[in-house]
Parts: structure tokens; C-alpha cells; sequence
């Protein structure tokens, strides 16, 4: 897998994903997920596993009136392992107005479904 070949779809899913955050559709948002008990996120020292628990943590900033600062991802750039599995890597920026409020490095395991390219693994760290 050539991956400059590969690069402009996880560009325009990234950008999806971002577009799901900042309109507050955490079902979009979380599509990128692998369904079940398989994906694992870490943050902040802490290990979630589970579409489901993932989903949980990510909930509080999509419940109506919580604040939630907009989203972009840059810095993408993606190494296959095989032909089912690459290393996504990239930066998350989270912004509000011209102010960056969080940012930093996160990477990605994901797997190829028949669904598209799914999240496996997500560890996310903060600058």
C-alpha cells in the first residue's frame, strides 16, 4: 500500500470526523470506531476499551448546552503495517475563535472493514 495513495481518503474522513464534532453529532463522530468490545482509547493516563465506553467519555461534551470547542486535525500521515492495518498519526486542535484552547499528538491503529477504515486503537496525548 502506497501511502500517498492512501492519504487523501483519511484526510477527507479526518475532516469528517471533525465536521461530526463541531456540529455536535456524536453518531458521526464516533462512526470511525470500530464497533464492540474491541477499540481502546488512551488519554490522560487512563485506558478506556469499548465502542461503548468510548462512546461514554466522549458523551458529556455532546449533552445539550455543554460547551465543546471546535475541532480540526492536522499534520496527518499514515504508514501501512499490512494491507488490513495502518498507523495513523496525526495532531488534534481543539479552538475557540482564533484562540487554541487543547492540542496535541494522537495515533491511530485501524483496521480495513468491508465498511471502511475503522479505529482499533486511539491514544491521544496533550501538549
Amino acid at each position: 500500500m502506497d501511502p500517498g495513495r492512501l492519504l487523501p481518503s483519511f484526510q477527507a474522513q479526518f475532516a469528517n470526523e471533525a465536521a461530526a464534532w463541531n456540529r455536535g453529532d456524536l453518531d458521526a463522530f464516533m462512526s470511525d470506531y470500530a464497533p464492540g468490545d474491541l477499540p481502546t482509547y488512551v488519554a490522560g493516563g487512563h485506558l478506556v476499551r469499548g465502542y461503548d465506553a468510548i462512546r461514554s467519555r466522549y458523551a458529556p461534551r455532546f449533552a445539550p448546552g455543554a460547551q465543546r470547542d471546535s475541532l480540526r486535525i492536522e499534520e496527518l500521515q499514515v504508514r501501512p503495517i499490512t494491507d488490513r492495518y495502518v498507523l495513523l498519526t496525526a495532531r488534534y486542535i481543539l479552538f475557540r475563535g482564533d484562540s487554541t484552547t487543547a492540542s496535541g499528538p494522537f495515533t491511530l491503529l485501524m483496521e480495513r472493514r468491508p465498511e471502511g477504515w475503522k479505529i482499533l486503537h486511539d491514544h491521544s496525548s496533550s501538549d
